[in-house]
């Protein structure tokens, strides 16, 4: 029940015969074994962009897969617990909550505020709150990502929402109600020698029916649609637009060819070689390029302090000087006193600097 409406399972049941209490065998065995696969997965890719934050060795792996409810989790989880909520937008419905025990997330907030990791606390402040919440935001993401790919769908989430779950009072969902069943897939996180804990990723059921559908191929079989009866009259315009066509290609307007005249290159003249002293005094900006890679927009995503980035340049290449962007020379690089300089090496030839003008 969400909102005090009952969902369709709820209506299913009580008509039925069996009241919602009682529904407990919402997801099978084998249903349960894909959550789990799909879950390693896609936290996987999660584990990856929490450890390029940290620069640390991270895991997370071994799903644990029931159905509780969060009432249910009050009574089993130590508070206070940091919560981050997505609602899926596009190619799924419903949300996704993920929890990170308190002194967990001041493990990753030390870590990422230049600590050893080895500060725990019961309370985080308002800059680590947000420190935790942004590597939150990545490993979500990264995990909404690989999800994606896994379902070959589109899949778009709103902006996270993050609070800390401090009071039993408290609510921990504005989109799952707390007495709802949802999926709780459990996972070990261990960070390096630092950290061997537990955290939770919940899902409504109906949001882990429609993951397993789209896995399994269930909502793909659609009724095909029978084809029209053709009417002659298109066959008719069909032929009409043939022989218009056919028309058309018979009418052939000759074009003349010449080849193309230019004058014959005279010696400047004063005048112009005056102009030409008018713009010697103008700046140009010259850059030196060490070398180039392609990242797609996920590596992009997942780069973060500590990251290493290999260039298509070997150690001993020379590298490009630019004017304006336009290549002119290759040279090596040099220190001059306490900065970087460049000694050309060769300049370009006439085709490359037509080629460099084209590019």
């Amino acid at each position: 029940m969400h909102d005090g409406i009952l969902s369709q399972a709820e209506i299913d049941a009580l008509l039925s015969g069996v009241t919602p209490a009682n529904i407990d065998n919402d997801l099978t065995d084998d249903e349960k074994d894909l959550l789990g696969e799909i879950g390693n997965i896609s936290m996987g890719s999660a584990s990856t962009a929490l450890s390029t934050i940290l620069g640390k060795m991270v895991n997370i792996t071994t799903p644990r897969v029931t159905l509780t409810t969060l009432n249910d989790l009050k009574n089993e989880f130590n508070i206070p617990i940091m919560a981050l909520e997505v609602e899926y937008i596009e190619g799924l419905k419903g949300s996704n909550l993920l929890l990170v025990k308190i002194d967990d997330a001041s493990v990753i907030a030390d870590i990422m505020m230049g600590g050893t990791g080895s500060n725990i606390k019961t309370e985080l402040t308002e800059i680590e709150v947000s420190a935790v919440q942004e590597a939150m935001n990545q490993m979500i993401g990264s995990s909404a990502t690989s999800l994606s790919t896994m379902l070959n769908v589109p899949i778009n989430i709103t902006p996270p929402t993050a609070r800390i779950w401090n009071k039993d009072v408290d609510k921990i969902s504005e989109l799952i109600d707390e007495n709802e069943r949802i999926v709780r897939i459990s996972f070990r996180l261990t960070i390096a020698e630092l950290l061997d804990s537990e955290i939770m990723l919940l899902l409504p059921v109906e949001t882990a029916k429609m993951i397993i559908n789209k896995m399994t191929g269930g909502l793909s079989e659609e009724p095909i649609a029978e084809p029209e009866p053709v009417k002659e009259a298109a066959y008719e315009k069909v032929e009409a637009k043939e022989q218009k066509i056919e028309t058309r290609q018979e009418i052939k307007e000759e074009v003349n060819v010449s080849k193309a005249s230019f004058a014959e290159l005279t010696p400047l003249t004063p005048k112009e070689k005056q102009n030409i002293e008018l713009i010697l005094d103008v700046p140009l900006e010259i850059s030196v390029v060490l070398g180039r890679t392609k990242k797609t927009i996920k590596e992009i995503l997942e780069l973060g302090q500590g990251s290493l980035i290999e260039l298509d340049k070997l150690t001993e290449e020379p590298v490009e000087i630019l004017v304006n962007g336009k290549r002119v020379a290759y040279g090596e690089v040099v220190v001059i006193d306490e900065n970087f300089g460049v000694r050309i090496t060769s300049i370009v030839n006439n085709v490359e600097k037509i080629k460099s003008l084209q590019g």
